[in-house]
């Protein structure tokens, strides 16, 4: 029984079926949204009470394998191991507005973006949502810095794990619980377009990210397989649904990669093509993945791409690189850590 998955009035039903008070599965909520590491710490339940939730639904906690700081600007990159000895990354980031944490969502990948060191290895399993939540709340522990965004920008397709990372969503928006609003929340995907469709259904006020990286399909083809699924123009037709049903803006993540999706000519097609749908790039620098050829482009190929869309109306931000001391990229200290097991066994 995993209890810290439940919402508030399935914590209530779970709780009556144990003869408890309707007050208790408040109280247990709580302690459960507050970190609490075990039933010994909620010292107003009562002691039965605590040792029968021991037995039945003990406390999972994940625990820190590594903890990397950065010298440079404070970012905070965790690699935590789950109960079934699996590892997932979390970074908390400082910016002016708040605390940001980048959650994982599976351990593993099956997207296979070239990119990513994330995707190495294949999807080993997707995590629950207290898993998820764990990550935010153990972070906002350890670091003592209270959170007040989140990314679904770790390891993992969040929409590939539909159904957990909606309840998370719920969980992490609960007012009884860390109650992050949904405008202070982005989710990431790699172009799911029937998930987006639903997620659209939602109409859930978070920030949709959509990691394009290519102005066209013969390019995204080659660096991102879920193109030959989802082709980049029934992505973009998702996308224009998608804000016709929410009225949400989408961000478009994309990955400067040297050579590949750099010239200027690719942000001149990217004009074209984006006519009529409201859109914000997040120009990234490439992160090298040692396994991966792609290098990363040039400040003056950036600058100048950033330059031809924001000339076309669209904004542009290049995104601030951080951490860059430590292994801050998506998948990079799991995958690090992965291989040093594997080389000591």
């Amino acid at each position: 029984m995993n209890l810290k998955s439940m919402t508030l009035p399935e914590l209530s039903e779970a709780l009556k079926a144990m003869g408890q008070p309707a007050f208790r599965a408040r109280q247990l909520y709580t302690w459960l949204h507050r970190g609490a590491r075990s039933y010994e710490e909620m010292t107003n339940l009562p002691a039965a009470l605590r040792e029968r939730l021991e037995r039945e639904a003990p406390i999972l906690p994940p625990t820190v394998v590594r903890r990397q700081e950065s010298a440079r600007d404070g970012t905070i990159k965790y690699l935590w191991q789950l109960a079934d000895g699996n590892c997932v990354e979390t970074v908390l980031m400082r910016y002016h507005y708040g605390n940001t944490v980048c959650i994982s969502t599976e351990v593993g990948c099956r997207m296979g973006c070239a990119f990513c060191a994330s995707t190495i290895g294949g999807l080993v399993r997707r995590l629950e949502p207290s898993e998820m939540l764990d990550e935010v709340l153990f972070t906002q522990v350890d670091s003592g810095l209270p959170i007040s965004h989140i990314v679904l920008m770790g390891i993992g397709e969040p929409l590939d794990n539909f159904d957990n990372v909606m309840r998370f969503l719920e969980l992490v928006n609960s007012p009884e619980g860390m109650n992050i609003s949904m405008r202070h929340i982005s989710l990431s995907t790699c172009g799911l377009v029937p998930k987006i469709d639903e997620l659209a259904k939602r109409k859930l006020q978070l920030t949709l990210s959509v990691s394009l990286h290519a102005p066209n399909d013969a390019i995204r083809d080659t660096i991102m397989p879920v193109n030959r699924a989802y082709p980049s123009e029934a992505l973009l037709d998702a996308c224009r649904r998608y804000y016709q049903a929410t009225s949400r803006r989408i961000s478009f993540e994309y990955a400067m990669i040297d050579g590949v999706n750099d010239s200027v000519e690719n942000a001149k097609e990217l004009i074209r093509r984006l006519r009529g749908l409201p859109a914000h790039f997040n120009l990234i620098p490439l992160n090298h993945v040692e396994e991966s050829p792609l290098k990363p482009s040039s400040r003056a190929a950036v600058a100048a791409f950033q330059k031809t869309l924001e000339d076309a109306g669209i904004p542009a931000t290049v995104r601030r690189t951080l951490g860059g001391d430590i292994d801050a990229s998506c998948g990079q200290l799991r995958r690090k850590y992965t291989r040093q097991e594997q080389e000591t066994s």
